[in-house]
Protein backbone atom coordinates (compact mmCIF):
# COMPACT_ATOMS: atom_id res chain seq x y z
CA UNK A 1 0.00 0.00 0.00
CA UNK A 2 1.22 3.50 -0.89
CA UNK A 3 2.55 5.38 1.98
CA UNK A 4 0.73 9.04 2.59
CA UNK A 5 3.63 10.99 3.55
CA UNK A 6 3.60 13.39 0.59
CA UNK A 7 1.95 16.98 1.02
CA UNK A 8 -0.67 16.15 -1.55
CA UNK A 9 -1.61 13.59 0.89
CA UNK A 10 -2.49 15.77 4.10
CA UNK A 11 -4.90 18.58 4.83
CA UNK A 12 -2.65 21.16 6.07
CA UNK A 13 -5.69 23.29 7.94
CA UNK A 14 -6.57 20.17 9.35
CA UNK A 15 -2.68 19.63 10.98
CA UNK A 16 -3.11 23.37 12.24
CA UNK A 17 -6.81 22.71 13.84
CA UNK A 18 -5.14 19.87 16.01
CA UNK A 19 -2.05 21.91 16.80
CA UNK A 20 -4.80 24.57 18.13
CA UNK A 21 -6.36 21.95 20.34
CA UNK A 22 -2.69 20.80 21.84
CA UNK A 23 -2.41 24.04 23.12
CA UNK A 24 -5.14 23.78 26.03
CA UNK A 25 -3.93 21.30 28.99
CA UNK A 26 -4.51 21.55 32.80
CA UNK A 27 -1.64 24.53 33.16
CA UNK A 28 -3.55 26.78 30.00
CA UNK A 29 -7.12 26.20 30.63
CA UNK A 30 -8.04 29.92 28.97
CA UNK A 31 -6.19 30.62 25.73
CA UNK A 32 -6.45 34.31 23.88
CA UNK A 33 -5.73 34.17 20.10
CA UNK A 34 -2.11 35.71 20.45
CA UNK A 35 -1.85 33.25 23.55
CA UNK A 36 -2.25 30.31 20.60
CA UNK A 37 -0.17 32.06 17.81
CA UNK A 38 2.29 32.11 20.43
CA UNK A 39 2.12 28.56 21.08
CA UNK A 40 1.74 27.08 17.15
CA UNK A 41 3.85 29.18 15.53
CA UNK A 42 0.76 30.19 13.35
CA UNK A 43 0.00 33.71 12.22
CA UNK A 44 -2.51 35.20 14.53
CA UNK A 45 -5.19 35.76 11.45
CA UNK A 46 -4.75 31.56 11.33
CA UNK A 47 -5.03 31.12 14.93
CA UNK A 48 -8.48 32.72 14.98
CA UNK A 49 -10.06 31.02 12.33
CA UNK A 50 -9.13 28.07 13.95
CA UNK A 51 -10.46 28.86 17.11
CA UNK A 52 -13.39 30.44 15.87
CA UNK A 53 -14.03 27.29 13.99
CA UNK A 54 -13.37 24.99 17.07
CA UNK A 55 -16.26 27.45 18.99
CA UNK A 56 -18.94 27.13 15.69
CA UNK A 57 -18.45 23.28 16.32
CA UNK A 58 -18.94 23.36 19.75
CA UNK A 59 -15.73 22.38 20.66
CA UNK A 60 -14.94 25.78 22.64
CA UNK A 61 -16.63 28.94 24.26
CA UNK A 62 -15.56 32.22 23.62
CA UNK A 63 -16.23 35.15 26.14
CA UNK A 64 -14.96 37.66 23.37
CA UNK A 65 -11.47 37.53 24.77
CA UNK A 66 -10.41 34.01 26.41
CA UNK A 67 -11.51 30.51 24.69
CA UNK A 68 -11.83 27.87 26.67
CA UNK A 69 -12.50 23.87 25.69
CA UNK A 70 -15.89 22.47 25.84
CA UNK A 71 -16.96 18.66 27.27
CA UNK A 72 -17.67 18.16 23.43
CA UNK A 73 -13.94 17.18 22.99
CA UNK A 74 -13.72 14.48 25.11
CA UNK A 75 -15.79 12.82 22.45
CA UNK A 76 -12.61 12.60 20.72
CA UNK A 77 -10.20 11.44 23.16
CA UNK A 78 -12.25 8.75 24.88
CA UNK A 79 -13.91 7.48 21.60
CA UNK A 80 -10.18 6.90 20.33
CA UNK A 81 -9.30 4.66 23.48
CA UNK A 82 -12.61 3.21 23.67
CA UNK A 83 -11.72 2.08 19.85
CA UNK A 84 -8.29 0.34 21.03
CA UNK A 85 -8.32 -3.32 21.72
CA UNK A 86 -6.04 -2.95 24.50
CA UNK A 87 -8.05 -1.46 27.25
CA UNK A 88 -10.70 -4.08 26.87
CA UNK A 89 -8.35 -6.21 27.46
CA UNK A 90 -6.88 -5.07 30.58
CA UNK A 91 -9.90 -3.69 32.32
CA UNK A 92 -10.61 -6.65 33.80
CA UNK A 93 -7.99 -7.86 35.24
CA UNK A 94 -7.17 -4.67 36.58
CA UNK A 95 -10.66 -5.09 37.87
CA UNK A 96 -9.68 -8.28 39.63
CA UNK A 97 -5.77 -6.82 40.44
CA UNK A 98 -7.73 -4.03 42.84
CA UNK A 99 -10.06 -6.05 44.57
CA UNK A 100 -7.16 -8.79 45.38
CA UNK A 101 -4.81 -6.30 46.46
CA UNK A 102 -7.25 -2.90 48.19
CA UNK A 103 -5.52 -0.37 45.72
CA UNK A 104 -6.16 1.36 42.66
CA UNK A 105 -4.34 0.31 39.90
CA UNK A 106 -4.08 1.47 36.02
CA UNK A 107 -2.43 0.79 32.92
CA UNK A 108 -0.86 3.42 30.82
CA UNK A 109 0.96 4.26 27.40
CA UNK A 110 3.96 6.36 26.39
CA UNK A 111 3.22 9.84 24.51
CA UNK A 112 6.23 11.89 24.21
CA UNK A 113 6.94 13.19 27.57
CA UNK A 114 4.04 11.80 29.15
CA UNK A 115 2.23 8.86 29.96
CA UNK A 116 -1.70 8.32 29.25
CA UNK A 117 -3.99 6.71 31.32
CA UNK A 118 -5.68 4.42 29.07
CA UNK A 119 -7.32 2.31 31.62
CA UNK A 120 -8.05 2.19 35.57
CA UNK A 121 -9.67 0.48 38.25
CA UNK A 122 -9.78 2.68 41.47
CA UNK A 123 -10.15 1.42 45.02
CA UNK A 124 -9.11 4.23 46.87
CA UNK A 125 -7.98 7.95 46.12
CA UNK A 126 -4.61 8.23 47.31
CA UNK A 127 -4.12 11.31 44.57
CA UNK A 128 -5.06 14.79 45.13
CA UNK A 129 -5.76 14.80 41.39
CA UNK A 130 -8.58 12.31 39.89
CA UNK A 131 -7.04 10.22 37.47
CA UNK A 132 -9.20 8.35 34.61
CA UNK A 133 -8.30 6.99 31.44
CA UNK A 134 -7.06 9.72 29.15
CA UNK A 135 -5.24 11.50 31.85
CA UNK A 136 -1.86 12.55 31.56
CA UNK A 137 1.15 13.23 34.11
CA UNK A 138 5.07 13.37 33.34
CA UNK A 139 6.30 10.09 32.21
CA UNK A 140 10.30 11.07 33.76
CA UNK A 141 8.71 10.95 37.78
CA UNK A 142 5.93 8.49 37.32
CA UNK A 143 6.53 4.72 38.16
CA UNK A 144 4.88 3.77 34.57
CA UNK A 145 6.58 6.49 32.87
CA UNK A 146 10.37 4.97 34.19
CA UNK A 147 9.32 1.29 33.18
CA UNK A 148 8.15 2.84 29.75
CA UNK A 149 11.26 4.62 29.40
CA UNK A 150 13.41 1.56 30.46
CA UNK A 151 11.95 -0.24 27.21
CA UNK A 152 13.25 2.19 25.58
CA UNK A 153 17.09 2.01 23.90
CA UNK A 154 18.89 4.19 26.04
CA UNK A 155 19.45 7.31 24.20
CA UNK A 156 16.19 7.31 23.01
CA UNK A 157 15.28 7.40 26.79
CA UNK A 158 17.79 10.02 27.11
CA UNK A 159 15.92 12.65 24.47
CA UNK A 160 12.72 12.33 26.50
CA UNK A 161 13.63 12.76 29.80
CA UNK A 162 16.21 16.25 28.25
CA UNK A 163 13.11 17.11 26.62
CA UNK A 164 11.02 16.93 30.09
CA UNK A 165 10.61 19.66 32.73
CA UNK A 166 12.09 18.52 35.77
CA UNK A 167 10.85 20.95 37.70
CA UNK A 168 10.25 19.17 41.43
CA UNK A 169 6.97 18.56 42.50
CA UNK A 170 7.63 17.31 46.07
CA UNK A 171 10.67 17.87 48.23
CA UNK A 172 11.41 14.08 47.23
CA UNK A 173 11.08 14.32 43.49
CA UNK A 174 14.44 13.52 41.55
CA UNK A 175 15.39 16.88 39.74
CA UNK A 176 18.80 16.19 37.83
CA UNK A 177 18.89 14.61 34.23
CA UNK A 178 21.60 12.11 36.09
CA UNK A 179 19.02 11.10 38.73
CA UNK A 180 16.47 10.49 36.32
CA UNK A 181 18.70 8.23 33.82
CA UNK A 182 19.92 6.49 37.05
CA UNK A 183 15.90 5.88 37.91
CA UNK A 184 15.49 4.53 34.50
CA UNK A 185 18.13 2.09 34.25
CA UNK A 186 17.60 1.11 37.89
CA UNK A 187 13.95 0.00 35.73
CA UNK A 188 15.14 -1.91 33.08
CA UNK A 189 17.89 -3.71 35.18
CA UNK A 190 14.94 -4.68 37.96
CA UNK A 191 12.24 -4.89 35.27
CA UNK A 192 9.86 -2.55 37.72
CA UNK A 193 9.69 1.09 39.05
CA UNK A 194 9.14 2.08 42.16
CA UNK A 195 8.47 6.11 43.31
CA UNK A 196 8.24 7.12 46.72
CA UNK A 197 6.12 10.25 47.06
CA UNK A 198 7.95 11.92 43.66
CA UNK A 199 5.01 13.04 41.99
CA UNK A 200 2.43 13.81 45.37
CA UNK A 201 3.49 13.60 49.32
CA UNK A 202 1.82 10.55 50.76
CA UNK A 203 1.89 8.55 47.07
CA UNK A 204 3.84 5.88 46.66
CA UNK A 205 3.47 3.50 43.13
CA UNK A 206 4.68 0.78 41.90
CA UNK A 207 4.94 -0.49 38.20
CA UNK A 208 5.93 -3.27 35.79
CA UNK A 209 5.96 -3.05 31.94
CA UNK A 210 3.60 -5.29 30.06
CA UNK A 211 4.91 -6.48 26.90
CA UNK A 212 2.80 -8.13 23.53
CA UNK A 213 3.69 -11.75 22.39
CA UNK A 214 6.57 -10.73 20.51
CA UNK A 215 8.31 -9.48 24.05
CA UNK A 216 8.01 -5.80 22.99
CA UNK A 217 7.13 -3.49 25.94
CA UNK A 218 3.22 -2.14 24.77
CA UNK A 219 2.21 -0.51 28.14
CA UNK A 220 3.00 -0.43 31.68
CA UNK A 221 0.89 -1.48 34.75
CA UNK A 222 1.24 -0.04 38.00
CA UNK A 223 -0.72 0.46 41.83
CA UNK A 224 -0.73 3.25 43.44
CA UNK A 225 -0.91 3.17 47.59
CA UNK A 226 -0.29 5.92 50.71
CA UNK A 227 2.43 5.61 52.20
CA UNK A 228 3.02 3.81 55.19
CA UNK A 229 5.60 3.34 57.66
CA UNK A 230 7.26 0.15 55.59
CA UNK A 231 10.13 0.51 54.03
CA UNK A 232 10.01 0.68 50.42
CA UNK A 233 11.65 -2.93 50.37
CA UNK A 234 8.72 -4.18 52.30
CA UNK A 235 6.30 -2.54 49.92
CA UNK A 236 7.68 -4.10 47.10
CA UNK A 237 7.82 -7.54 48.46
CA UNK A 238 4.35 -7.02 48.96
CA UNK A 239 2.70 -5.91 46.12
CA UNK A 240 5.18 -7.30 43.24
CA UNK A 241 4.27 -10.42 43.13
CA UNK A 242 0.69 -10.12 42.42
CA UNK A 243 1.03 -7.43 39.29
CA UNK A 244 3.69 -9.96 38.07
CA UNK A 245 1.31 -12.55 37.91
CA UNK A 246 -0.76 -10.24 36.10
CA UNK A 247 2.10 -9.05 33.97
CA UNK A 248 2.32 -12.69 32.80
CA UNK A 249 -1.05 -13.09 32.27
CA UNK A 250 -1.40 -10.54 29.94
CA UNK A 251 1.00 -11.22 28.07
CA UNK A 252 -0.57 -14.23 26.89
CA UNK A 253 -3.23 -12.23 25.41
CA UNK A 254 -2.02 -8.96 24.44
Amino acid sequence: MRMLNKSTDRIASLEKGLRVLECFGDQTPRLTITDVAHQTGLDRATARRCLLTLHGAGYADYDGKFFTLTPRVLRLGMNAISALPLPQIVQPWLDQLTEQIGQSCSVALLDGTEIVYIARAAQKRVMSIGLMPGSRLPAHCTSLGRVLLAALPREAALRVVEASDLTPRTPFSITTLDGVMESIDDARTHGYAFIDQEVEVGLRSLAVPLRDTRGATVAALNTGMAFTPESSEEVIAAFLPKLLTVQAGLERSI
